[in-house]
């Protein structure tokens, strides 16, 4: 069986995760926090094989893939696919405004976000379609291969349960903190394995815990 390895790695902290903002499409750096945390990834994935680096076109996940790529001599190719979730209004306001603007959706959002519908914000069962598309183009592209998405939080969560095949409500049952990877391999004959998740043993004390999008 000719596997393919992939791993599934979020961006490093961003200035929005550290004035905890709901980001989804505005485009963030990388936090001072942030740069320290994708330097050590690197190192971590020096000798992981990554031939192919797909990326998330925000600059905050570029950043990371770029410092994967600089360790690894991989390749990098931005995909849009790999974009986050959408938040509409939401996007870079802080926690605390939304929770006052929007209580009863953000309430959801806690809770049940599956079910969560706004003018802007796109659905999770839509984020997981356009996720899933992507990673199964590139692995049937990269059969064989270890290849690398580098992208966020939402998007990592419906990865995981899309090769899962997880029913709702599953949103909330898995962590993926910043500069952390995880791995699973595909084959032909079985399809996806999780290998492991949210490894940041190499991140030490420049760990980033915060869990808005």
């Amino acid at each position: 069986m000719e596997k393919t390895l992939i791993y599934l790695i979020r961006h490093g902290e961003s200035e929005g995760n550290k004035e905890r903002r709901f980001r989804g499409w505005e485009d963030f750096p990388l936090s001072e926090n942030g740069r320290k945390q994708v330097k050590n990834l690197g190192k971590a994935l020096r000798n992981s094989g990554i031939e192919v680096i797909y990326s998330s076109p925000l600059v905050r996940a570029y950043d990371t893939a770029s410092a994967v790529a600089e360790t690894t001599g991989a390749k990098i190719v931005v995909e849009p696919a790999f974009k986050s979730i959408a938040l509409g209004d939401w996007e870079g306001r802080t926690i605390a405004e939304i929770e006052k603007l929007y209580p009863e959706e953000f309430k959801m959002w806690l809770e049940t976000p599956e079910k969560l519908r706004m003018p802007g914000f796109e659905p999770i069962s839509q984020l997981r379609r356009r996720a899933m598309r992507a990673l199964n183009r590139i692995v049937r592209e990269n059969q064989g291969k270890t290849i690398a998405v580098v992208s966020h939080t939402a998007l990592l969560k419906v990865i995981f349960a899309g090769i899962l095949n997880l029913t709702p409500p599953y949103f909330w049952r898995v962590q993926f903190d910043t500069a952390s990877y995880s791995l699973a391999k595909h084959s032909p004959e079985r399809g996806y394995t999780l290998i492991f998740l949210n490894y940041t043993h190499h991140l030490g004390g420049i760990q980033e815990e915060s869990q808005t999008v």
